[in-house]
């Protein structure tokens, strides 16, 4: 891809760049393929899209737009996999950024989403902890989709019944069936959800956020139910 963006460099106006970069990407059959396969490796559950974790990531998306930084058209770390609703209708070429130019929006390949934005885990809708977090909100929509809402009150249930399935099966001593329940709660849809619910556990304020679900939050702090999914996920909280 270094040719390409060498090629992209050379043009000898801000304006020829762009549309030598717009142009070289429409034809960019060469290398589309490997870029896919490698971003649905990195994507939360089977292939979802890495901004709202819901639809099936169809698109490249570039998170600095090409129509801003040509430059930047062929970088992979500039390249995310999105779902066409999230491409194309929310972010286009929206890029806000700060009173000192950096980004607002989250990169979610490079930082943690939850260190901007606060999922309430009952009701399915995010608040921000920061201005990021809020241009997120605002960007994708992440509050006014009203399937992305019902999905993620839905995906809290499911969470719920996979830690308690998990739990259930270890006592029975179904080892098998215990790393299935991990692996598929992974890989379903608007996995945040799951990962807000371990992230918000380990606060210091846990006792407040699963006011009502102490039973709950004593399971998601079994140390061998913790280990158990987010050492599947690579994580820890």
């Amino acid at each position: 891809m270094r040719d390409y963006t060498d090629d992209i460099r050379q043009q000898a106006t801000e304006q020829e760049r762009k549309d030598r970069a717009k142009e070289l990407w429409a034809n960019r059959r060469q290398v589309r393929p490997a870029l896919v396969k490698g971003l649905a490796e990195m994507a939360p559950g089977h292939e979802r899209c890495m901004y709202c974790g819901d639809g099936q990531g169809t698109d490249i998306d570039h998170f600095e737009p090409k129509s801003l930084a040509p430059l930047r058209t062929f970088d992979w770390l500039n390249h995310l996999l999105a779902c066409s609703f999230c491409n194309s209708n929310q972010k286009r070429n929206l890029f806000p950024t700060a009173a000192d130019g950096s980004p607002l929006l989250v990169d979610p390949t490079a930082e943690d989403p939850l260190d901007h934005l606060r999922l309430v885990l009952p009701l399915g809708t995010y608040r921000s902890l920061t201005d990021r977090g809020r241009a997120c909100i605002e960007v994708f929509g992440l509050n006014e989709r009203a399937v992305l809402v019902k999905g993620r009150v839905d995906a809290y249930w499911t969470a719920r019944d996979s830690v308690e399935l998990w739990r259930t099966a270890m006592d029975k001593g179904d080892r098998d069936k215990a790393k299935r329940i991990v692996r598929v709660a992974w890989n379903r849809p608007l996995i945040d959800v799951l990962v807000a619910m371990f992230h918000q556990s380990g606060h210091p304020a846990a006792d407040a956020l699963f006011a009502g679900e102490e039973e709950l939050l004593g399971l998601l702090l079994d140390s061998e139910l913790r280990t158990a999914f987010l050492h599947f996920r690579g994580v820890s909280y």
